[in-house]
């Protein structure tokens, strides 16, 4: 739980970067060039001997949708949306995680749903607004493709990992970045006109950290971590990032925030855990 916490405060604080420095730059470059920044830091540490090429390609598989892919739905998205649109409809992760989990394993999980329906809950009475715009169908779409990319990799790895005994992650995790890498930059080819992409220094910087930290680090924390709690622990997770970037908007970079409904979504997210740690009754199970 504290990776996953770790990783959604990092998320947090880089949403200000993302809105006031790289506004205007071809999306999908920048996720090709964040996944490059990924996969250089975790290079050094990739150890494939011994490892059946069956699951490298698996590895690979997995990074190229939850990561390639996912970035390049949820990117294409701002194309039709608002931005709050975008945030509003990334919510729905949390069931999605919880209904593929309980469809692999063939057993439905109650604790896990309740404890995603209100992570829902909990990001959307924060995230809601009165109206959506004319493009929210298709945005819609191309936000619950990277939604369902996100949830399945991650289900992928935690389910994966266990069952390669005595390699650390960080040995492998590179892997993933390789594949999310291939299909991105294959997308870029067509929607990036590289010849006329130009970065300044600042946005370079700005890149780097988030290819290094917000995605290299981050990513890993996250997949580390989700091999280390329940599915329904998981979900909520997926969107504690909304609340936590709303307080650190409103404390750190000097925007407004609807207080009350701040309070509300952070309980709700707070019971979320409770009910999928069973906090509320150790001796009972759903």
């Amino acid at each position: 739980m504290p990776l996953l916490l770790l990783a959604s405060l990092v998320w947090a604080f880089s949403f200000g970067l993302i809105k006031g420095q790289l506004a205007g730059l071809d999306a999908t470059a920048v996720a090709t060039l964040r996944l490059l920044c990924a996969l250089l830091v975790f290079l050094p540490f990739l150890r494939r001997r011994g490892l059946p090429a069956r699951v490298q390609v698996r590895l690979a598989a997995i990074g190229a949708v939850q990561f390639g892919l996912m970035y390049v739905l949820y990117l294409r998205a701002f194309a039709v949306l608002q931005a709050y649109e975008v945030a509003l409809f990334t919510i729905f992760t949390p069931v999605y995680l919880a209904l593929l989990d309980a469809a692999v394993e063939h057993r439905w999980h109650a604790r896990h749903l309740a404890a995603a329906v209100l992570s829902l809950a909990g990001a959307g009475v924060l995230l809601w607004h009165a109206g959506v715009g004319t493009g929210a169908v298709g945005g819609f779409i191309l936000v619950q493709g990277s939604n369902l990319c996100f949830a399945a990799g991650q289900l992928a790895y935690k389910r994966l990992r266990p069952r390669l005994e005595g390699v650390a992650d960080a040995a492998i995790f590179a892997l993933p970045y390789a594949g999310a890498l291939a299909a991105t930059a294959v997308a870029s080819l067509f929607t990036t006109d590289w010849t006329a992409f130009r970065l300044t220094l600042p946005q370079a910087g700005v890149i780097a950290y988030l290819g290094i930290v917000a995605s290299g680090l981050c990513f890993f924390w996250w997949n580390l971590g989700a091999t280390r709690v329940n599915t329904g622990t998981l979900a909520v997770f997926n969107n504690a990032k909304i609340p936590l970037g709303v307080t650190v908007s409103l404390l750190f970079f000097g925007e407004s925030a609807n207080l009350p409904r701040l309070l509300l979504s952070a309980a709700l997210m707070l019971t979320a855990v409770a009910v999928a740690e069973r906090w509320l009754n150790r001796s009972k199970t759903i």
